[in-house]
């Protein structure tokens, strides 16, 4: 594993652009770890994050992050260029794409597996020629339904994420009389969709949309039935880093936490996923995640054939 001591912003450069180690063999999605929950690095490069305030909002400063998390231990990065909380303002695609093209560039340059978190098809076809691997459309192909045609031509993974209605009415569509089962049903409807498109289940990973029409008992309940999901017979990615349901868990005489200050709830929410089988989690702090996807893959020894076994038991 490279020096985080190579990577932009630790040394007198202030470009990351100059350093860039020499390129590497783009990284391939079949050859992610198979023996833990895989880690997805947030890059949101974007000036209204709701994470990190817009710390990220240009190409040199992206770049730089995402390669502290890449020397961390990122499985994945995924990059996007337009917010997508509740309240959120749209960009333009063309805005989105003079974000994001560069950062991707870069780090698959450096060896990093990138995904694009979008929900334009036109940013999505322009990122995986750049060299994105993953299409992460948490519209859940509400908008753009050239997403299914997109992802069945290229037969690229393809992130299905649950959500109802958009940045601006999502808060207001939370009525659930059983949030998970109803989860899995409007997910297997747009699934069908995919499947109409040409999309293999291979492909899909399906995301429960933490906070997206879900409130802070929602979220929870979510968490509790990962079981349901998975039951889809596809990998379920959780994401629900630094969420408002968090901040409000943590609340302290009437304060919620702020999103900063939710990342070792982040990552007892890693573990508990972790343990119960997620694929993968979406969050903001790596090294944390990572550390905790360990420990819950120690927990859930895998099934090794038993000459492997006793040859560990003879060395502990």
């Amino acid at each position: 594993m490279d020096s985080l001591a190579a990577a932009p912003g630790t040394g007198p450069a202030t470009s990351p652009l100059p350093i860039l180690r020499k390129p590497r063999p783009a990284a391939k999605f079949q050859d992610l770890p198979a023996d833990r929950t895989l880690v997805m690095g947030i890059l949101n490069v974007t000036p209204d994050s709701f994470s990190d305030g817009g710390a990220h909002a240009t190409p040199d400063t992206a770049i730089a992050a995402g390669l502290r998390m890449f020397y961390a231990g990122a499985d994945i990065i995924d990059v996007g260029g337009e917010s997508t909380r509740p309240g959120a303002t749209a960009v333009g695609v063309d805005e989105e794409q003079r974000r994001v093209l560069p950062v991707i560039e870069a780090l698959v340059k450096a060896g990093a597996l990138v995904s694009i978190d979008t929900t334009h098809a036109v940013t999505a076809a322009a990122a995986l020629k750049a060299g994105a691997a993953i299409i992460n459309d948490v519209s859940g192909l509400t908008m753009e339904p050239e997403m299914a045609e997109l992802a069945a031509r290229t037969k690229v993974p393809y992130i299905l994420t649950h959500r109802r209605g958009d940045a601006s009415t999502m808060n207001s569509l939370t009525d659930y009389r059983d949030v998970a089962g109803e989860v899995v049903t409007e997910l297997a409807g747009v699934r069908d969709k995919l499947y109409a498109a040409g999309v293999t289940p291979e492909q899909i990973i399906v995301d429960p949309g933490l906070g997206f029409a879900k409130n802070e008992v929602q979220n929870w309940e979510l968490l509790q039935h990962l079981d349901v999901l998975q039951a889809m017979g596809h990998k379920v990615l959780v994401a629900g880093s630094r969420k408002r349901f968090l901040g409000s868990l943590l609340t302290v005489a009437g304060k919620a936490a702020q999103p900063v200050e939710r990342d070792a709830a982040t990552a007892a929410v890693t573990a508990i996923s972790a343990y119960r089988g997620a694929w993968a989690v979406r969050v903001h702090d790596v090294g944390a995640s990572l550390d905790a996807v360990k420990v819950a893959a120690r927990m859930v020894p895998p099934t090794r054939p038993a000459t492997a076994a006793a040859a560990d038991a003879g060395t502990n």
